[in-house]
């Protein structure tokens, strides 16, 4: 199997997995992945297809609350999650619900900000903002009237955590070893066995749960 071959078959055994997640086709998955490959290649300037102007300003702000840059690694937009999401939602195969759902969402955001302190998303000051989020952030504390806040934030979480996670800089944030021989391995470290609370059985070369 060729370098090419191999990345190809990863990639769309990623598209799979995150297309059953997202509930999008496996096709506009791997379609988006292969456009964010080029993408990458190019380095150009990205005009968006399916946000406006003022909605791709509120997507790349709300996704860096998803995942902010830290001393680990960039963050959603410096991950160009953004133009994952925009590749995804003007997809041939994008359902019109997924559409309306993102569109939808965004919008809600800017009126519950609008009707709290009169202001859109972006123009509201970071208080104010997290004020939104945290009530939307958590389903199990949120309120009946903020359902389809909590709804489409969920989503938009996925989104982000799939286009950023499915990015090289994603790989590298959870130290992705895949690929790498290792001539070395000592087996599961003491700690993770203590917390399970299982042993070694050596002679068998198993974990035996029972000692």
């Amino acid at each position: 199997m060729t370098d090419v071959t191999r990345r190809d078959a990863l990639k769309a055994f990623a598209a799979v997995g995150m297309a059953s997640m997202l509930d999008v086709s496996a096709p506009a998955m791997e379609r988006t992945l292969r456009g964010m490959e080029d993408l990458d290649q190019q380095g150009t300037p990205y005009a968006p297809k399916f946000f406006t102007r003022h909605e791709w300003r509120t997507v790349r702000m709300l996704a860096d609350y998803v995942i902010p840059r830290d001393d680990r690694s960039g963050s959603a937009t410096d991950a160009k999650v953004p133009e994952f999401m925009d590749f995804l939602m003007s997809d041939k195969d994008a359902s019109e619900g997924s559409k309306t759902s993102m569109r939808g969402g965004l919008a809600w955001i800017d009126n519950e900000v609008r009707h709290r302190f009169g202001k859109t998303f972006i123009d509201a000051t970071d208080t104010q903002r997290r004020a939104i989020l945290d009530d939307i952030a958590w389903p199990k504390k949120a309120k009946p009237e903020f359902s389809h806040g909590v709804a489409f934030f969920n989503r938009f979480r996925d989104l982000t955590a799939s286009g950023f996670f499915s990015s090289a800089m994603g790989w590298r944030d959870v130290q992705y070893m895949g690929n790498t021989f290792n001539p070395n391995w000592n087996g599961c470290p003491q700690p993770a066995l203590d917390k399970l609370g299982v042993t070694y059985d050596v002679m068998n070369s198993r974990v035996d749960p029972n000692q």
